[in-house]
């Protein structure tokens, strides 16, 4: 172990001006793998610090490595586990408790005394010793191997320093003057005893030798003690010689400080002045340009607006303590007053003429928009306000009222030019759409989408017909406004589509250049938060749309945004009304109207949000939104309705049932309307609930059907819903296009079962009876043994059936499916083939019966497969 703590000493603590202490050989519990040392070290340069290092072997084994420290100030508890038995283990709480394994007893108990003493000594926190012997925390430990590690008591640890280079050469000079030094070192250090004597005694000579020179230096002590005392008595008579000019210095003195404190008063009075004079002066021209300014011309606004600012900025000076009290001031301030006052009235007064001059100046223009579908550009109106802006400005910071009273009159006259205009334009935009005029509208509207009446009456109930007159019914999905389907087309529909944009394009930069103006001019903040975006206002549950509480109610004006918000609802209170009625027509007219309605309406909405989701025009947009949804889902409801309501007839075959065509058309327009439409999920929905009741309906007619096959009605209308499906590839139908192929596959197999039925009757019940014997345990080959089922009684029924005959019959079974087939459908060649089939495979199936039972009799059919197809190639041909 000591050559171990020597190795550490020069090869790790050495070069880092420390010295090893103490050290203990431990490994970490539970893990016996690895062994390393802890060591106690302190450092040679004050203030001295106190180590607890790490010390392992490399991975090779070859040197020492120093892998972690901590500072004694950081230990907090010493655990020995055990104070009375023999125990290696012990616990060092630093930031976390590290557990140890001291190889013997006796190194863990010196190396935790060496820590106790180093506590004592250098630290003011005391560390905790629990689980240790009293005998370990003492204040010297019994000599041994250790006791120059731990230094015998506390002094020998901070005593014992190395020699420098100064001291190793004077000792290595001794010793080269004594050959025995080494050797003997008893004897060496016995001659430096004696040469020490001597040199003490050769010292106290050397002292009893100076007592001369000591006193002749006290004499001289005493003699310059006299010359000091004659100094201070010169100093004493001087300082009176002063005291007289002393007396006529602070008089001076006294007499300067007045002066300074005189000029220092007159300094900051003038410096005041020159405040008040800089900061209350307004200068002549702003004065005048307050007083008799005009507010008219772009260089007089200009003018007025550089005095107002002036008045501000002297209004506004931040007077210093005592201004107020001035007389000059009050004055000045007085006159800034009514300065303020005056001209804020006769701006105030010249704005509400401008509003009053505008609002006539607009309503001039409004007839050469009255025949076209446009709204007036108030854009000039815009730009000639706004060089009133920063006047607007000084108002609100300098008079509230009068820029409040500003604000309304405002409103006021905008509201009533605003709806004007927007009921003008909304007029044009139902003209155009009905194709009629103002006066025309009190008896009905009349145009080229159909008449449109106030009575419900004349809807007409969806009623099965024959495909000749299918097409002369009404639709039930397009006669959803008293319409009938044959005045609907579709130029009509684009037509209404293109007014419907127009409408929402035209309002679009009405309502946000109007928004703009009013920020700009009335100086208000629009915030990012402001208004109800198109997520609040619509909250999608179940597929409906619900309308935001208070939507549209005024509320309490409490910041600029709310005014913002409040100042274009007054302003365009008529949109919304106006934009409900639009759509409640176009409803009315055709109720597949609302398809384009939504699709644009959505559009606008959005890009509105992208533009600004603040906008009162996002918002309102929003709103009626809701009742766009709701005209459409209104308009799905219905739809399935009139489905429900079908009735067929008792005299001709159903065919194609009207509702499957008109979906067809419904889902082919529906396509071209949504095509990269942003509310695609709405018609999604729409198609599920529409599919749905159609497949419901078409197995209820076909239930019901007393003329046509159920299996006919079945698989003519699932042939055409799966093709209308497989044309038009809506994603979201797909399980449902499955559906309806397999339906009309399934119907089909079983039509062609049941209509073709046994054409060989006779010999059908036959081969039954001939299979009803096999199944009863005869073999094959001995069926012929029996009476009824021999050779001859197969060849009597064979000759039953001659080649003609199986025509007659094949050609009375075409003329039956040609009867419960429709023509537009186009399937009588499928299910004829498809007959076809099933009759060859009972023919190959009688010719296996009669080879296995009736082996080598000869017997066969008299036609042959050939036969059949020969036969049913004919019969289609010649109809």
């Amino acid at each position: 172990m000591t050559a171990i703590k020597h190795a550490l000493q020069r090869d790790i603590f050495t070069p880092n001006d420390e010295r090893l202490l103490s050290i203990v050989n431990v490994c970490k519990a539970g893990k016996k793998k690895r062994n390393c040392f802890l060591c106690a070290t302190v450092t040679t340069e004050r203030p001295v610090q106190v180590n607890v290092v790490k010390v392992k072997k490399s991975d090779k084994g070859d040197f020492y490595k120093r892998q972690t420290a901590w500072t004694l100030r950081d230990l907090a508890v010493v655990d020995a586990k055990d104070a009375v038995k023999e125990n290696p283990e012990f616990d060092l709480h630093f930031d976390k408790v590290y557990k140890w394994v001291a190889s013997s007893t006796a190194e863990k108990n010196t190396f935790i005394s060496c820590i106790w003493k180093l506590n004592q000594r250098y630290l003011r926190k005391k560390i905790d010793f629990i689980n240790v012997s009293a005998q370990l925390l003492e204040e010297s430990v019994p000599s041994g191997e250790n006791q120059s590690v731990t230094g015998g008591d506390e002094e020998a640890v901070d005593e014992y320093q190395e020699l420098n280079a100064r001291e190793e050469q004077d000792i290595e000079i001794m010793m080269e003057g004594c050959e025995y030094a080494i050797s003997n070192a008893e004897a060496f250090a016995e001659k430096l005893s004696r040469e020490l004597q001597v040199l003490d005694g050769a010292n106290i000579q050397s002292i009893m030798a100076s007592e001369k020179q000591v006193n002749i230096l006290m004499t001289l002590l005493d003699e310059a003690l006299k010359e000091v005392d004659q100094i201070e008595l010169k100093l004493s008579s001087y300082e009176e010689m002063l005291q007289s000019v002393k007396e006529q210095m602070d008089q001076i003195s006294e007499s300067n400080h007045l002066i300074h404190l005189s000029n220092t008063n007159n300094v900051k009075l003038l410096s005041e002045i020159e405040f008040l004079v800089n900061h209350m002066d307004l200068a002549k021209g702003h004065i005048k340009a307050l007083q008799e300014g005009d507010l008219a011309s772009s260089r007089g606004i200009e003018a007025c607006t550089n005095a107002a600012d002036a008045l501000l900025q002297c209004m506004n000076v931040a007077l210093r303590p005592g201004h107020d009290m001035l007389y000059a001031v009050k004055q000045q301030q007085q006159r800034f007053s009514d300065l303020r006052e005056q001209f804020a009235r006769r701006l105030a007064s010249h704005l509400n003429n401008v509003f009053v001059q505008q609002g006539h100046d607009q309503s001039s223009t409004l007839a050469q928009h009255s025949i076209e579908l446009t709204l007036p550009n108030h854009h000039p109106f815009h730009r000639d306000l706004l060089r009133y802006a920063k006047l607007m400005e000084w108002l609100k910071s300098t008079d509230y009222g009068k820029y409040e009273g500003l604000t309304k009159n405002y409103m006021d006259y905008l509201s009533r030019l605003y709806e004007r205009e927007i009921k003008d334009f909304f007029e044009v935009a139902k003209i155009k759409m009905t194709g009629t005029t103002k006066e025309g509208k009190k008896f009905g509207l009349h145009g080229s989408s159909g008449k449109l009446t106030g009575s419900t009456s004349s809807l007409n109930k969806l009623s099965v017909q024959s495909s000749g007159n299918r097409r002369s019914q009404s639709s039930s999905l397009l006669d959803m406004g008293n319409m009938s389907a044959s005045d609907l087309d579709v130029a009509d529909r684009t037509k209404f589509d293109k007014i419907f944009e127009q409408v929402l394009s035209e309002l679009e930069p009405l309502c946000l250049a109007e928004q703009d103006f009013i920020s700009k001019f009335f100086k208000l903040q629009q915030h990012q938060s402001m208004g109800t975006t198109m997520n609040e206002v619509e909250e999608m549950d179940g597929g409906t749309l619900s309308r935001p509480h208070n939507s549209g109610v005024p509320q309490a004006i409490s910041s600029e945004k709310d005014m913002i918000r409040q100042m274009m609802i007054k302003i365009f209170r008529s949109i919304e009304p106006e934009l409900n009625n639009l759509i409640a027509l176009g409803d009315k007219i055709d109720s597949f109207n609302s398809l384009y309605m939504l699709v644009k309406m959505s559009h606008h909405v959005w890009t509105a949000q992208n533009v600004d989701p603040a906008s009162f025009l996002s918002t309102t947009l929003g709103n009626v939104l809701v009742t766009v949804k709701r005209n459409f889902d209104k308009c799905i409801s219905n739809q399935i309705k009139q489905m429900e309501e079908v009735k067929i007839s008792k005299k001709s075959k159903v065919g194609i049932l009207t509702f499957v065509a008109e979906f067809e058309e419904f889902a082919a327009l529906a396509e071209s309307i949504f095509k990269n439409a942003e509310r695609r999920g709405d018609l999604d929905k729409a198609y599920i609930k529409l599919i749905r009741s159609v497949f419901i309906n078409v197995e209820k007619v076909a239930n019901e059907s007393q003329k046509t096959p159920r299996d006919v009605v079945m698989m003519e209308n699932f042939h055409h819903i799966f093709a209308t499906l497989s044309r038009l590839k809506i994603s979201c139908l797909e399980a449902e296009k499955k559906e309806a192929k397999q339906k009309y596959t399934d119907h089909l197999q079983s039509y062609v079962i049941y209509s073709l039925g046994q054409p060989l009757e006779k010999l059908n019940h036959f081969f039954e009876g001939v299979e009803a014997r096999v199944a009863q345990g005869i073999r094959e080959e001995e069926v012929s043994y029996q009476l009824a089922f021999n050779k001859q009684e197969l060849r009597k029924v064979i000759k039953e059936y001659p080649g003609k005959e199986v025509k007659k019959g094949l050609d009375n079974l075409y003329k039956k499916v040609d009867k419960h087939l429709c023509e537009e459908e186009n399937l009588l060649q499928v299910v004829w083939h498809s007959m076809q089939d099933e009759f060859i495979r009972q023919y190959k199936h009688f010719e296996g019966l009669i080879a296995r039972c009736y082996p080598g009799s000869g017997v066969t059919m008299e036609f042959t497969i050939q036969d059949i197809l020969d036969y049913c190639s004919s019969i289609a041909q010649s109809h």
